[in-house]
């Protein structure tokens, strides 16, 4: 065992490996990975909320909560939108720009509180969005 790991660190597999740990982080391509995973978390939020706007459409006026519930949908869906596209923005940028440093900064900060506020609209779209599942028998009275 001892034997192949010499020839096996002697053969530079190993040097090239252990070169590549301790290269430092590239900030740029930590903040684009950042970036796509949140859109993509974005997007399955946005297909939620437009299912719940559907099944709301679907209930009609009569719901009691449509207009609340329509109202909430809307902003958080337009939200979503800005929040996608200065996503893209903040990717698009190269972070190890100084001098685009600050401007990342206060996208990733007005990001952050868009985000913060979408989450609590989508409690509040979930509070309010009690909706008939149809999963539940009705009961018959004979």
């Amino acid at each position: 065992w001892l034997f192949s790991s010499v020839l096996f660190v002697k053969s530079g597999v190993a040097k090239g490996a252990i070169c590549r740990r301790n290269n430092p982080i590239n900030i740029n391509h930590y903040a684009t990975k950042k970036s796509v995973a949140e859109s993509m978390l974005d997007v399955a939020l946005f297909m939620a909320n437009v299912t719940q706007l559907k099944a709301v459409l679907e209930q009609g006026v009569s719901f009691q909560y449509y207009a609340t519930l329509i109202s909430l949908i809307s902003i958080s869906l337009f939200f979503q939108v800005v929040i996608g596209i200065l996503l893209i923005i903040i990717a698009r940028l190269n972070l190890n720009d100084v001098s685009k440093q600050q401007r990342l900064n206060v996208l990733n900060n007005v990001a952050t509180a868009l985000i913060f506020i979408t989450v609590i609209l989508n409690i509040f779209i979930t509070g309010f969005g009690v909706q008939k599942t149809g999963l539940y028998p009705t009961r018959r009275r004979y």
